[in-house]
């Protein structure tokens, strides 16, 4: 067991469930929510209510591998707010350190879900998460976590900043999934790789920091920057590297994908879960990937984390 913060957002998200309406109509090499006329009102099949977002998510699974969590992000005094600190209470996730923004509401998604595909379009209104310079390190001095897992902050290099260099005066593991805004700002993203331990980027966000087309090359350059390296390359699986193994690495199974939030974070928080509890870098990729299809099997960002008792099978997975 290991002390963990779970750093970034917490929305709720707020699902509008159809089978049929809401399917995708390909245009040329995109595609739309083709049946929803403009001005019509449509029968939708099922709501669903959950809750979201970066840190919320990598906190749920790192709560149900055993390990002693604290969330650090902000919400506001509304619903919503309730709503996301009822279930980090029921999964034993320490709340004492979120932050209620005055004047403001809890960051929502709306997500409309095709239920037949899969496929989805999400809408989201930050709200208190859209900003999140108003975090304290000074909170990690009371923490002492072991470790930090940091998901998009918007873009604060500043923050992140701060965070990366408390962390490594407390000798606190950092592991980083950076955004859309973090990979924007390439030259200050790099700067902040000297204080991160392990990195989780998919296969396009890779090629915005260094220079590669192919997989091995992107870990290659990665490694030189960040010990361990993890790219995830969607239906083909993907490639990590500590610098002392190197792993190729398919799906955990093929199954019936029901809703794609939360996949990133499932895989992230899944690998650092597992590792932070003494197993090999082989089975903490394993278990990752195991956790990621169980959470796409299910409605919900963090539905389906899977438990550290969970009995795994072989995946394909192999050692280069």
């Amino acid at each position: 067991m290991a002390r963990m913060v779970a750093l970034g957002s917490a929305l709720q998200d707020v699902y509008l469930i159809d089978h049929d309406d809401l399917s995708p109509t390909k245009i040329g090499e995109e595609a739309i929510f083709g049946k929803v006329l403009v001005g019509s009102k449509v029968d939708i099949d099922k709501l669903h209510y959950g809750i979201g977002g970066g840190g919320i998510n990598s906190a749920i699974t790192f709560a149900r591998s055993g390990h002693e969590v604290v969330f650090l992000g902000n919400i506001a005094r509304d619903s919503a707010g309730e709503a996301i600190m009822r279930v980090l209470d029921r999964e034993g996730v320490d709340n004492s350190y979120v932050n209620f923004l005055e004047r403001k509401t809890t960051g929502t998604s709306v997500i409309l879900l095709d239920s037949k595909g899969g496929e989805r379009t999400i809408l989201t209104y930050r709200g208190a998460s859209e900003k999140f310079d108003n975090f304290r390190e000074e909170d990690l001095d009371l923490i002492q976590p072991d470790w930090i897992y940091v998901t998009t902050l918007r873009g604060d290099m500043e923050t992140l900043a701060k965070f990366f260099k408390k962390a490594k005066t407390l000798n606190t593991k950092i592991m980083f999934n950076p955004g859309v805004k973090e990979l924007e700002q390439d030259k200050k993203l790099i700067r902040l790789l000297s204080f991160v331990d392990v990195l989780l980027v998919n296969k396009s966000e890779a090629a915005k920091i260094v220079l590669g087309k192919v997989l091995l090359e992107l870990l290659y350059h990665l490694n030189g920057y960040v010990q361990t390296v993890i790219i995830t390359d969607g239906p083909m699986g993907g490639i990590a590297s500590d610098r002392k193994e190197i792993y190729r690495f398919g799906i955990y199974e093929d199954t019936k994908v029901k809703d794609a939030t939360g996949a990133g974070d499932a895989f992230g928080a899944g690998f650092l879960a597992r590792l932070a509890n003494g197993y090999s870098f082989k089975d903490s990729l394993i278990f990752a990937s195991a956790n990621s299809t169980s959470v796409v099997s299910k409605v919900g960002a963090n539905t389906g984390a899977l438990f550290d008792t969970t009995i795994l099978h072989p995946m394909p997975i192999q050692k280069i």
